[in-house]
Formats: C-alpha cells, sequence, structure tokens
C-alpha cells in the first residue's frame, strides 16, 4: 500500500477508537516506517483529494467524520478491511485497479478508451461522483448528478470470449442488490433486465458494452456501466425522470446504516461483482428470478422501444439461462424476449 493509504487506514482506525480520536505524525512514521516528512507529504495530498483532515496543537491529525470522499485511498483501505489479504476467497479483490474522478463525461466511454489501448485490462474499476455525459440504453441519457450518487465502470476481460453479455448484465444486477443489502440492510429488487428498483422507485441502472477484437469478431472484454442513486436529488432529473427515479435514502422508514461513504459503496459493488462473475450460473439466475418483481404480473411489452403500435400485452411467467424473459401471451402460446423494453400500468413506472 502506498504511504496516504497506510496513513488513511491509521487515521480511520483513530477515528473509531474510543481511548483516541488524533494520532501523532510520530506515531504515524512509525506505523507506516517512513520519516515525518513523507508523513506530512501523504497528508496533504490526502488533503487536495478532499480529505478533511486537522492538525491539533499537539502535532497530531483527526480525520473529521464528513468525508464521503471518493478515492482510491479510500476504495483500498474498504478493501483491506474488510476483505483480507490472507482469504482465498478474497485474495483477488486487492488485484482490483481503481482510478477515481471528481467530474468526467463518461466513466464507460473512458473505460472504451482504455481497453483501447490494453484490450486485455482486466478488473478495472473507474469511479465518478458526477457524469457529464452519462450513457443508458438504447443511446439515451443517465443522469449523474453530483453529490447525490456514484457512477462506476467496471472493466471485466475473462480467460474465454463473451457469448451472453445479458448474462453479465443480470449477474451485475443481483451483484447491486448485494452490496446494498450488505451494507444498508434493505431488500431491493430488479426489473428485467437491468434497473434496480426500491419502494417502488428506480435507483440504479445498468448498461453493459462488449469490446470487440475485429480481428476475430469476438467479444473479449465487458465494461459494466452501474449508476447509483443514493441521496434525493429531484431538482437534478427532468420531469420525466422524477416519475420514477428513487434513491436509496428517498422517502425511508427504514433503520439505514448512515454512516456509509459512496465510495465503500463502490468498493462493496466492486467486490460483489467480480465475485458473481465467478459464480455457478445456475445459483445466480435463481438468485435474479427471486429479485425479480415482473414474474407473475401482465406486462406491456415493446419490441421496438418507444413503438407503441408494435406493442402487446403480455405475462411475464420465467427468466431462462441466457438472462430472456418468458412470456406467455393471451392464447397460451410463449415468447422469449431477448431484447426490447416492458412495463407495468403503475403510478410509478
Amino acid at each position: 500500500m502506498k504511504t496516504k493509504e497506510l496513513v488513511l487506514e491509521a487515521l480511520s482506525e483513530a477515528k473509531k477508537s474510543q481511548t483516541a480520536i488524533s494520532i501523532s505524525g510520530e506515531e504515524l512514521a512509525k506505523k507506516c516506517q517512513v520519516s515525518r516528512a513523507a508523513i506530512w507529504k501523504a497528508v496533504d495530498s490526502l488533503r487536495k483529494e478532499g480529505f478533511i483532515i486537522q492538525g491539533t496543537t499537539n502535532g497530531g491529525y483527526i480525520l473529521e467524520e464528513n468525508n464521503d470522499v471518493v478515492s482510491p485511498a479510500l476504495f483500498y483501505s474498504y478493501i483491506k478491511n474488510n476483505y483480507p489479504e490472507e482469504s482465498d476467497l478474497h485474495k483477488d479483490f486487492h488485484k482490483i485497479q481503481v482510478e477515481c474522478f471528481k467530474e468526467i463525461d463518461s466513466t464507460n466511454l473512458y473505460a472504451k478508451k482504455l481497453l483501447a489501448a490494453s484490450p486485455r485490462l482486466n478488473k478495472k474499476v473507474i469511479i465518478a461522483e458526477h457524469q457529464t455525459a452519462g450513457r443508458g440504453r438504447m443511446g439515451r441519457t443517465f443522469y449523474s448528478p453530483a453529490k447525490s450518487g456514484i457512477y462506476l465502470s467496471a472493466i471485466y476481460s475473462p480467460a474465454n470470449p463473451i457469448t451472453n453479455p445479458a448474462k453479465i448484465t443480470a449477474f451485475s444486477a443481483v451483484a447491486v442488490c448485494r452490496a446494498i443489502k450488505k451494507l444498508y440492510g434493505i431488500e431491493t429488487k430488479i426489473k428485467w433486465i437491468n434497473d434496480i428498483f426500491y419502494k417502488d422507485k428506480k435507483i440504479c441502472g445498468i448498461l453493459t458494452e462488449g469490446f470487440t477484437n475485429f480481428e476475430t469478431s469476438l467479444i473479449e472484454s465487458a465494461i459494466i456501466g452501474i449508476g447509483i442513486n443514493i441521496e434525493e436529488n429531484k431538482e437534478a432529473f427532468p420531469e420525466e425522470v422524477k416519475k420514477i427515479a428513487g434513491s436509496i435514502f428517498s422517502n425511508n422508514t427504514d433503520t439505514l446504516n448512515t454512516h456509509v461513504s459512496r465510495c465503500e459503496l463502490a468498493a462493496e459493488v466492486s467486490v460483489q461483482l467480480f465475485k458473481i462473475l465467478e459464480e455457478t450460473p445456475e445459483a445466480v439466475f435463481k438468485e435474479y428470478k427471486e429479485l425479480s418483481f415482473l414474474l407473475g404480473k401482465t406486462l406491456t411489452v415493446y419490441p421496438v422501444i418507444g413503438d407503441e403500435k408494435s406493442s402487446y400485452k403480455a405475462k411475464a411467467v420465467d427468466i431462462d439461462e441466457n438472462a430472456s424473459l418468458i412470456v406467455e401471451l393471451s392464447d397460451g402460446s410463449r415468447k422469449s424476449l431477448f431484447s426490447g423494453e416492458v412495463s407495468l400500468k403503475s403510478a410509478n413506472f
């Protein structure tokens, strides 16, 4: 770990301690096995990243409570504290590469640039606090306001070519639900195929894009874009989005863990994501179906998104091993939906 990551870890531990809040530069130097000057530089670097670190009259440092900062140091600190490196199950999580931005046009677009330069890049995560040109399915805009959510893209390059990107999207949705449940203690649901809902409002969208080798025409890497609304910020959304957009903390009556930082959520989502992509597909699809709130309900199916004339009514009856939604028509026949869009007639979405 870098010195500033070690310093952040030590300051975080001191803040949680009941016997000591501040920690001296001398003690930090001993813990990190570096000079006092190196400690000062590390603290200065953390402050420039946005961390609020106060200096005391006795030469100690205090990490303030209000430090909802997205940074590699905090990301790696969370991984280290929650997933010990000696664990066989979690040892690969320490190999995750992360890059953080206060603002970016699109994390997915940036991930594409990285893959263009290094096609076999794997387990790289790009995190942003704000996107100016966030992207959703079918070329739609994904609104990504500052100080209200977390937006990340994960690069996944398995040993073998990707044959079914829809499965990666489905697995990613389950990973997000797992991360939110672990950190906040709430149950979220999945709307086929890529949206996460909480209290009948959309709090997360997922966009999976493939990176193809032009020589072989095979999809060698996937870019998994995930945007999660954490705080209520209706003013940042256009009117049509306000009707369906929610957040983890919107109209909440549950007892939530309010001390989760956005960076912690991003780290946990990353861990759950790379973990689930290596799990047994049958078990994950079982969990996906249990989390789906469409099964058993009558839907309006839009084979061509936005085309009302092509729409029809059908009942959602199953989700198969290819992440296709199986619907039953009024005559009893069934169809497998590989793409398109479905909706419930509801006041919320």
